[in-house]
């Protein structure tokens, strides 16, 4: 047979391809990346140019889309009034929410000395009167 017998042949060469495989160095290559650290505090709910206060059908009272308590509601006025400019107040109260809440949310808008304050969605009770 004159045949050349390719199998060490082989086998060097895979033993090579192996050790160029080990002695190449691990990509130490990274992107860094500042990722936000989670905190329990929460963001400023307070807006610099204007904000909305909503009263909804069940009696909820809401800042700027979260549910507040009229102690948190009268905090957040006391802090927009020491702002400079002072934010808008937007106030829109639902159609079906009761008077009494809705009254109750006013005077404590009233007592904070809100002096830019503006009504939204007026235009709902146009065919009302």
């Amino acid at each position: 047979m004159m045949d050349i017998n390719t199998t060490p042949l082989i086998d060097v060469m895979l033993v090579l391809l192996i050790m160029f495989i080990i002695t190449i160095p691990p990509q130490t290559h990274a992107v860094k990346v500042d990722l936000p650290i989670n905190s329990n505090h929460p963001a400023n709910p307070i807006d610099a140019t204007k904000n909305k206060v909503i009263v909804d059908s069940a009696g909820v009272v809401q800042w700027n889309g979260s549910p507040v308590d009229l102690v948190t509601l009268q905090q957040y006025l006391e802090q927009t009034k020491t702002m400079n400019p002072e934010p808008e107040l937007h106030f829109q109260p639902n159609p079906d929410a009761k008077y009494e809440k809705v009254d109750t949310v006013l005077a404590v808008i009233k007592r904070s000395g809100v002096s830019k304050l503006g009504f939204i969605g007026n235009e709902q009770y146009r065919n009302d009167f």
